[in-house]
């Protein structure tokens, strides 16, 4: 049974409602489908705690300020992430705020909870050596090799996410200029600069692509990256690929494709590139976002310096 008709069941007024805010956040914030369905599925997680431990009659728009203390505290002893936790309590200030602006509730029960602190992870990231070790893994004999160090290429010469890379199309890329247009998030578009080897390994993978195209009727003409029936590559397939090359470096410490952003952006700041224009490289909203790679670049001057001079 659907989680909606599981609600229609309690309260067809909070199906409505909840119906509205998903489609507020595509209309009006501009969110990317992938940010919808999670907040789509933390209401259903709070739903079902209420029914749960408050009885089959409790819904969203009847919780209270008490009984949202009382889910983040079985999060908590759930062993959820203080992040994963955060972000879920910022999806119910955000539903229960879209309720308030259109009438249904008179007050954000979520609104005066405070939000755990979140814990900064000094984001994974590979040496320069180790990236142009990974960037050789792909074999440029076969044609997914070729695809696959042209995605390898665009990250680390990008920093895109993973979602940006797989939405790209033929029409996005402008090779006279050198520039990448990427629909970010909230669907904010920004230019990116495609630089000298990705450039080069895309030219060629794109000479390739046709190969693959060739073997299906559902071909995806206009994705840049596809597989090997000719559909547009998912998030999923890439990340599998990306990952098994990661794999194969002894140095990293993590195999998701998000490594390369991280990667992307540390060897910028650690080349002396100013911060601002990193932020606007990789899509932030904010700048604050951006500073977690300062750290990054500091821990590694300290340890430069400890390891460098006589009086450290």
């Amino acid at each position: 049974m659907s989680w909606f008709r599981k609600l229609q069941k309690k309260n067809f007024s909070m199906e409505e409602s909840v119906q509205r805010f998903l489609k507020s956040l595509r209309a009006e914030k501009n969110f990317s489908e992938f940010t919808i369905r999670s907040y789509q599925i933390d209401l259903i997680q709070f739903s079902d705690f209420l029914a749960s431990q408050f009885g089959p009659d409790s819904d969203l728009l009847r919780a209270t300020k008490n009984q949202i203390r009382a889910y983040m505290s079985s999060l908590t002893l759930a062993g959820i992430s203080r992040n994963s936790i955060g972000r879920k309590l910022a999806a119910l200030r955000s539903f229960y705020r879209y309720q308030r602006k259109i009438g249904t509730m008179s007050e954000n029960p979520a609104q005066k909870i405070v939000t755990p602190k979140y814990k900064k992870k000094l984001p994974s990231f590979l040496s320069v050596p180790e990236a142009i070790q990974l960037l050789d893994v792909p074999d440029l004999n076969s044609a997914e090799g070729m695809r696959d160090r042209a995605i390898l290429e665009i990250f680390y010469g990008t920093g895109i996410r993973l979602r940006e890379l797989t939405g790209m199309n033929l029409k996005d890329i402008d090779f006279r200029n050198n520039l990448i247009r990427i629909l970010g998030k909230g669907r904010k578009e920004r230019l990116v600069p495609l630089g000298a080897n990705a450039k080069r390994m895309l030219q060629r993978y794109l000479k390739l692509r046709e190969s693959f195209l060739a073997k299906s009727d559902k071909k995806d003409e206009g994705a840049v990256f596809v597989n090997s029936r000719g559909s547009r590559m998912t998030p999923r397939q890439v990340q599998y690929r990306v990952s098994g090359y990661l794999e194969k470096i002894s140095g990293a410490k993590s195999n998701s494709p998000h490594m390369l952003r991280h990667t992307f952006a540390t060897h910028l700041l650690e080349a002396g590139a100013d911060l601002e224009a990193v932020k606007d490289l990789l899509g932030h909203a904010s700048l604050s976002t951006t500073q977690v790679y300062t750290h990054v670049s500091v821990e590694k001057l300290v340890k430069v310096y400890k390891q460098a001079h006589p009086r450290a």
